[in-house]
């Protein structure tokens, strides 16, 4: 199994508390003394991963950037969850994102949907692994706690989704309301795609309701996935927690 190089204490911080991918090593300047880093080698102690003081240089050498700080680890390939494990729950908020092919794009949404309490994303299948160190960093740490769900057969993920009453919403101009007329069920699956080759006919297909976010500028063009995703993330937790405060009153 080939190994991946995380960089950077939040990312190795997320890869450790995760417990997502197995963390073979890691490595640290011996004069890096933060309170963060301590943490990281108490964690990996505990944990029995070995660590191996090494000076700047060797790390820059070993690094494929140049911010990891002094600190990396050497991972496994991050494991994929099962969507069925959690379609039963009766509050659920579920993404799914196709065409994103930049794994710093992909890392932002991860970043946007984790903190706006996502459940978990649906991505088909694309090798992100050699990318594990971008994407673990834009998304702050974020890709290793999220849920990532892999479609490996999209058709039968979406009926999936269906035969649970997830309503799958697509954010898309075409036959179309605005995100702030509808109003959110309590099981979704929030579908966006990148800006260049946006979501496909399937997931297209099984929309219950498509969404467009209505701009108050002449402007024509796409916003990006990450924007996109933050808008519509932040919405629906705008309207559950306005459902809340209702039944708390």
């Amino acid at each position: 199994m080939e190994n991946y190089i995380v960089e950077g204490n939040i990312s190795v911080k997320a890869v450790l508390l995760a417990n997502r991918r197995k963390v073979e090593r890691i490595y640290v300047d011996p004069k890096k003394k933060d309170r963060d880093t301590s943490f990281i080698i108490r964690k990996a102690k505990e944990m029995l991963v070995p660590v191996q003081t090494l000076p700047r240089e060797e790390i820059d050498a070993l690094a494929q950037g140049k911010t990891h700080g002094g600190l990396l680890a050497v991972c496994s390939e991050r494991e994929y969850q099962n969507l069925e494990d959690i379609v039963q729950k009766p509050d659920l908020f579920l993404a799914l994102i196709e065409g994103v092919e930049d794994p710093f794009n992909f890392g932002y949404i991860l970043r946007t949907l984790y903190a706006a309490g996502c459940d978990g994303v649906i991505i088909p299948p694309r090798n992100w692994t050699s990318a594990a160190d971008v994407v673990t960093k834009s998304s702050a740490g974020a890709s290793e706690y999220i849920n990532l769900f892999l479609a490996e057969n999209m058709e039968k993920t979406l009926q999936l989704l269906k035969k649970h009453k997830i309503s799958i919403v697509c954010g898309q101009r075409s036959d179309a309301i605005s995100l702030y007329e509808y109003r959110f069920p309590q099981k979704v699956c929030i579908a966006i795609g990148g800006e260049m080759r946006g979501l496909s006919k399937l997931v297209q297909s099984q929309s219950s309701q498509n969404l467009f976010i209505p701009y108050h500028a002449e402007f024509k063009n796409a916003l990006t996935a990450a924007s996109s995703s933050a808008i519509f993330a932040f919405e629906y937790l705008r309207q559950k927690e306005a459902k809340t405060k209702k039944l708390d009153k």
